[in-house]
């Protein structure tokens, strides 16, 4: 069942027919764009009835006022579309013709286009490797002698159809180099985990970053590969894309609290605009252990943003934003010459937050706030007891009378 009137065009909210349409929940959103309390979610593959599946994933969130649409695809390099709008009933539609063509423009609509309120795009270019044998300074740039790069548009990807997992809302992009000479992804892959929640929350898995029904979660892990050193660093190439030619400011975060993420007190953000009107925040921190801790935490270095004109092209971005070219890109380099490292256990994740409106903002947790009221409160406790004190024994010698 299909409610277009075009041929080669695909709705993106539709009956359910061969569309796989997952996960309808009901949810808080304290921190959306425009104010929604509750939304509806849902999850659904995209099938190109043409050809062979494709790695099309949208993630639609329905508030009374609003709608949010998180379009995530392996077309090309792995991205993502985020567009908010000021209707419960705006719809994603998709030209598969047009998306897979040389000119993308208009492959990717949302409707009415009078409602887009913002929109935005993260995409990751390149996965990066240095060898840093002989660094001593981690916050080198770069942090070592740099290998060739791994470009993520070359790169094969499994199908989504086999990982759309209904009990945590995710999906799993699994992929290796269609190329690979030196047979470094033989027993390894780089993987993709977008995760969407039915309410405000944090993960069990460290950095435990505060989530609220209006993010999605995207963890990325490298695992099994072969490193092309004995001290290799990983990393990644991020671009972005928003509404204004200016990059998005880069901020950090500071806190005295680190229950959730032990020995990490900083949260850095990317934010859209000055209100602001959507962000990308995540710890500057890695792991080198599928159950991370303290123990295999890494560092996670951030480079300035800077514009960037020569990439990989996105088909999804492109065919939503056409030949707009103000892009932005940083490198994440993730651990350090010296401690634990990916050739451990030849592991690493990081995991990052995309959302609109406010970022959620930790405060300090029961724990903490548990210690600060007796250290603070300590000091007026032995005032007050010896103001008793003093008092009691001032009464005693009052109620002395003399036998004369």
């Amino acid at each position: 069942m299909c409610g277009c009137s075009e041929p080669g065009w695909g709705w993106g909210h539709r009956a359910p027919g061969p569309m796989l349409l997952l996960g309808l929940l009901l949810f808080s959103a304290p921190f959306g764009l425009l104010g929604e309390e509750t939304r509806l979610v849902s999850l659904e593959v995209i099938p190109d009835h043409s050809g062979p599946p494709e790695n099309l994933l949208h993630i639609r969130a329905v508030g009374a006022n609003s709608t949010l649409h998180y379009v995530w695809s392996s077309l090309g390099p792995p991205a993502v579309v985020l567009v908010a709008t000021n209707t419960p009933k705006s719809l994603l539609r998709v030209n598969w013709s047009l998306l897979l063509s040389p000119e993308p423009d208009g492959g990717l609509v949302v409707l009415p286009k009078d409602s887009i309120q913002f929109s935005s795009a993260v995409v990751f270019t390149r996965l990066l490797e240095f060898d840093s044998t002989n660094m001593s300074d981690a916050t080198a740039e770069p942090p070592g002698r740099p290998y060739p790069p791994y470009s993520l548009a070359e790169f094969s990807w499994n199908s989504i159809n086999n990982t759309l997992d209904l009990a945590t809302l995710s999906a799993t992009f699994q992929g290796r180099p269609t190329r690979d000479p030196t047979k470094s992804f033989a027993n390894g892959s780089l993987t993709f985990r977008v995760q969407a929640f039915s309410r405000s929350g944090r993960p069990t898995q460290p950095p435990r970053l505060l989530h609220t029904a209006d993010t999605c979660q995207l963890e990325v892990a490298l695992d099994g590969t072969s490193p092309r050193g004995n001290h290799s660093l990983f990393g990644l190439e991020v671009v972005t894309l928003g509404p204004a030619p200016d990059c998005p400011t880069m901020k950090e975060q500071h806190s005295i609290d680190d229950e959730y993420a032990p020995a990490v007190f900083q949260l850095n953000q990317l934010l859209w605009g000055a209100a602001p009107s959507a962000f990308v925040q995540w710890r500057p921190v890695a792991f080198s252990q599928k159950h991370g801790g303290r123990e295999s935490s890494l560092p996670c270095q951030a480079s300035p943003l800077h514009s960037a004109y020569s990439l990989p092209q996105s088909p999804i971005v492109r065919a939503f934003f056409g030949s707009q070219n103000n892009f932005c890109a940083f490198n994440l380099t993730f651990g350090a010459s010296t401690g634990p490292g990916y050739w451990d256990q030849n592991y690493l994740s990081w995991s990052m937050l995309l959302g609109v409106g406010t970022p959620p903002v930790d405060t300090l947790s029961p724990l903490v706030l548990g210690i600060m009221v007796v250290a603070l409160g300590a000091p007026w406790l032995l005032l007050l007891g010896g103001l008793v004190i003093l008092l009691l024994h001032r009464k005693r010698y009052s109620e002395y009378q003399s036998l004369n």
